[in-house]
Protein backbone atom coordinates (compact mmCIF):
# COMPACT_ATOMS: atom_id res chain seq x y z
CA UNK A 1 0.00 0.00 0.00
CA UNK A 2 1.73 3.27 -0.84
CA UNK A 3 1.40 6.47 0.38
CA UNK A 4 1.01 8.26 -3.25
CA UNK A 5 -2.44 6.88 -2.99
CA UNK A 6 -3.17 9.73 -0.43
CA UNK A 7 -1.37 12.80 -1.95
CA UNK A 8 -2.45 16.10 -2.28
CA UNK A 9 -5.71 15.75 -4.47
CA UNK A 10 -6.80 12.97 -2.84
CA UNK A 11 -6.58 14.70 0.54
CA UNK A 12 -8.26 17.55 -1.08
CA UNK A 13 -10.94 15.06 -2.28
CA UNK A 14 -11.45 13.61 1.36
CA UNK A 15 -11.50 17.14 3.00
CA UNK A 16 -14.01 18.17 0.41
CA UNK A 17 -16.00 15.31 1.13
CA UNK A 18 -16.12 15.20 4.87
CA UNK A 19 -17.56 18.84 4.93
CA UNK A 20 -20.01 18.32 2.99
CA UNK A 21 -20.98 15.36 5.52
CA UNK A 22 -21.28 17.80 7.72
CA UNK A 23 -23.57 20.29 5.90
CA UNK A 24 -26.01 17.23 5.56
CA UNK A 25 -25.96 15.54 9.13
CA UNK A 26 -26.08 16.41 12.76
CA UNK A 27 -23.38 13.98 13.39
CA UNK A 28 -19.90 15.06 14.08
CA UNK A 29 -17.49 13.02 11.28
CA UNK A 30 -13.60 13.04 11.88
CA UNK A 31 -11.27 11.04 9.91
CA UNK A 32 -7.56 10.32 10.64
CA UNK A 33 -5.36 8.69 8.12
CA UNK A 34 -2.17 7.36 9.79
CA UNK A 35 0.86 5.81 8.51
CA UNK A 36 1.07 3.27 11.32
CA UNK A 37 -0.27 2.83 14.88
CA UNK A 38 2.97 0.91 16.34
CA UNK A 39 6.31 1.38 16.22
CA UNK A 40 7.12 -2.07 15.02
CA UNK A 41 10.52 -1.79 16.71
CA UNK A 42 10.03 -5.47 17.47
CA UNK A 43 9.96 -6.37 13.70
CA UNK A 44 12.76 -4.11 12.87
CA UNK A 45 14.96 -5.75 15.63
CA UNK A 46 13.91 -9.15 14.94
CA UNK A 47 14.64 -8.80 10.94
CA UNK A 48 18.10 -6.71 12.62
CA UNK A 49 18.86 -9.87 14.13
CA UNK A 50 17.71 -12.28 11.47
CA UNK A 51 20.08 -10.30 9.04
CA UNK A 52 23.14 -10.56 11.41
CA UNK A 53 23.18 -13.88 11.49
CA UNK A 54 22.79 -14.81 8.00
CA UNK A 55 25.88 -12.44 8.09
CA UNK A 56 27.56 -14.24 10.67
CA UNK A 57 27.12 -17.54 9.47
CA UNK A 58 28.39 -16.73 5.82
CA UNK A 59 31.38 -15.48 7.46
CA UNK A 60 32.02 -18.64 9.45
CA UNK A 61 31.45 -21.14 6.86
CA UNK A 62 32.86 -18.94 4.12
CA UNK A 63 35.93 -20.04 2.32
CA UNK A 64 37.73 -16.67 3.06
CA UNK A 65 39.57 -16.31 6.08
CA UNK A 66 37.97 -13.05 8.28
CA UNK A 67 39.96 -11.79 11.23
CA UNK A 68 37.69 -12.03 14.68
CA UNK A 69 37.69 -8.22 14.89
CA UNK A 70 36.10 -8.08 11.02
CA UNK A 71 33.63 -10.40 12.19
CA UNK A 72 32.27 -8.57 15.16
CA UNK A 73 32.24 -5.40 12.84
CA UNK A 74 30.74 -6.98 10.15
CA UNK A 75 27.68 -8.76 12.14
CA UNK A 76 26.86 -5.26 13.97
CA UNK A 77 26.56 -3.37 10.53
CA UNK A 78 24.31 -5.89 9.54
CA UNK A 79 21.88 -5.52 12.12
CA UNK A 80 22.03 -1.62 12.09
CA UNK A 81 21.40 -2.21 8.31
CA UNK A 82 18.73 -4.43 9.12
CA UNK A 83 17.06 -1.99 11.97
CA UNK A 84 17.12 0.62 9.13
CA UNK A 85 15.75 -1.53 6.17
CA UNK A 86 13.06 -3.21 8.02
CA UNK A 87 12.15 0.69 9.63
CA UNK A 88 11.64 2.16 5.91
CA UNK A 89 9.75 -0.89 4.56
CA UNK A 90 6.33 -1.68 5.72
CA UNK A 91 6.01 -4.53 4.07
CA UNK A 92 8.75 -6.28 6.28
CA UNK A 93 6.91 -4.86 8.98
CA UNK A 94 3.92 -6.77 8.09
CA UNK A 95 5.74 -10.30 7.29
CA UNK A 96 7.22 -10.21 10.75
CA UNK A 97 4.48 -9.17 12.97
CA UNK A 98 1.11 -11.22 13.37
CA UNK A 99 -2.04 -9.97 11.97
CA UNK A 100 -3.36 -10.07 15.77
CA UNK A 101 -0.77 -7.50 16.58
CA UNK A 102 -1.17 -5.14 14.01
CA UNK A 103 -5.12 -5.37 14.71
CA UNK A 104 -4.49 -4.56 18.39
CA UNK A 105 -2.01 -1.64 17.74
CA UNK A 106 -4.78 0.08 15.05
CA UNK A 107 -7.91 -0.64 17.91
CA UNK A 108 -5.79 1.15 20.36
CA UNK A 109 -4.50 3.85 19.00
CA UNK A 110 -8.45 4.55 17.21
CA UNK A 111 -10.02 4.00 20.76
CA UNK A 112 -7.46 6.84 22.29
CA UNK A 113 -8.22 8.87 19.42
CA UNK A 114 -11.73 8.98 20.10
CA UNK A 115 -11.51 10.01 23.34
CA UNK A 116 -8.62 12.70 23.20
CA UNK A 117 -9.66 14.05 20.42
CA UNK A 118 -13.06 15.13 21.90
CA UNK A 119 -15.21 13.06 19.41
CA UNK A 120 -16.98 10.92 22.74
CA UNK A 121 -18.14 14.17 24.00
CA UNK A 122 -20.07 16.12 21.06
CA UNK A 123 -23.30 17.38 23.64
CA UNK A 124 -25.98 15.29 21.47
CA UNK A 125 -23.48 11.69 21.31
CA UNK A 126 -23.21 11.73 17.93
CA UNK A 127 -19.54 11.68 17.04
CA UNK A 128 -17.82 8.98 14.27
CA UNK A 129 -14.03 8.45 13.76
CA UNK A 130 -13.26 7.15 10.71
CA UNK A 131 -9.27 5.77 11.84
CA UNK A 132 -7.73 4.26 8.23
CA UNK A 133 -4.11 2.87 9.34
CA UNK A 134 -1.81 2.62 6.33
CA UNK A 135 0.67 -0.14 7.34
CA UNK A 136 -1.71 -2.10 8.76
CA UNK A 137 -4.28 -2.07 6.06
CA UNK A 138 -6.98 -1.84 8.41
CA UNK A 139 -9.68 1.06 9.13
CA UNK A 140 -11.63 1.42 12.15
CA UNK A 141 -15.03 3.20 12.93
CA UNK A 142 -15.79 4.44 16.34
CA UNK A 143 -19.24 5.91 16.56
CA UNK A 144 -20.82 7.90 19.75
CA UNK A 145 -24.58 6.38 21.18
CA UNK A 146 -26.49 8.98 19.42
CA UNK A 147 -26.02 7.42 15.79
CA UNK A 148 -25.97 3.79 16.87
CA UNK A 149 -29.50 4.51 18.15
CA UNK A 150 -30.71 6.47 15.12
CA UNK A 151 -28.84 4.45 12.26
CA UNK A 152 -30.41 1.12 12.01
CA UNK A 153 -28.17 -1.82 12.91
CA UNK A 154 -28.43 -3.59 9.48
CA UNK A 155 -27.67 -0.30 7.20
CA UNK A 156 -25.00 0.92 9.54
CA UNK A 157 -22.91 -2.78 9.14
CA UNK A 158 -23.29 -2.63 5.08
CA UNK A 159 -21.65 0.61 5.42
CA UNK A 160 -19.15 -0.53 7.79
CA UNK A 161 -18.27 -3.29 5.21
CA UNK A 162 -17.64 -0.57 2.24
CA UNK A 163 -15.23 1.49 4.60
CA UNK A 164 -13.35 -1.55 5.37
CA UNK A 165 -12.81 -2.76 2.52
CA UNK A 166 -11.65 0.58 1.52
CA UNK A 167 -9.58 0.42 4.39
CA UNK A 168 -8.21 -3.15 3.51
CA UNK A 169 -7.47 -2.16 0.03
CA UNK A 170 -5.75 1.12 1.20
CA UNK A 171 -7.50 3.30 -1.87
CA UNK A 172 -8.62 6.96 -1.63
CA UNK A 173 -10.79 6.95 -4.16
CA UNK A 174 -12.78 3.82 -2.62
CA UNK A 175 -12.21 5.58 0.36
CA UNK A 176 -14.25 8.68 -0.75
CA UNK A 177 -16.97 6.59 -2.29
CA UNK A 178 -17.48 5.03 0.94
CA UNK A 179 -17.89 8.37 2.97
CA UNK A 180 -20.10 9.36 -0.08
CA UNK A 181 -22.66 6.70 0.53
CA UNK A 182 -21.97 7.33 4.66
CA UNK A 183 -23.00 10.61 4.63
CA UNK A 184 -26.62 9.84 2.31
CA UNK A 185 -26.65 6.96 5.64
CA UNK A 186 -26.46 9.73 7.98
CA UNK A 187 -28.54 12.77 6.36
CA UNK A 188 -31.45 9.74 6.10
CA UNK A 189 -31.63 9.11 9.71
CA UNK A 190 -29.64 11.81 11.13
CA UNK A 191 -30.68 14.72 9.02
CA UNK A 192 -29.02 18.43 9.36
CA UNK A 193 -31.72 20.07 11.60
CA UNK A 194 -29.34 23.83 12.11
CA UNK A 195 -29.74 23.18 15.97
CA UNK A 196 -26.41 21.23 16.24
CA UNK A 197 -23.21 23.51 16.82
CA UNK A 198 -20.48 22.13 14.68
CA UNK A 199 -17.78 21.19 17.94
CA UNK A 200 -15.38 19.37 16.18
CA UNK A 201 -12.93 20.32 13.64
CA UNK A 202 -13.67 19.62 10.09
CA UNK A 203 -10.44 18.96 8.74
CA UNK A 204 -8.91 15.34 8.15
CA UNK A 205 -6.14 14.51 9.95
CA UNK A 206 -3.17 13.05 8.17
CA UNK A 207 -0.19 11.81 9.47
CA UNK A 208 1.73 10.10 6.70
CA UNK A 209 5.26 10.23 7.41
Amino acid sequence: MSHAQFDEAAREALSTCVKEIETRTDAELVLVIRARSGSYRQADYLFAALLAVAGLIFLLFSPFNFHPTWVLIDVVLLFVLGTFLSSRSNTIRRLLTSKMVRAGAVRTSASAMFYEAGIANTHNETGILVYLSLLERRLEVLADRGVLKAVPSLEWNEQLFELHEAGRRGDAKLLEDALHALSGLLAKHLPARGENPNELSDAPRFALT
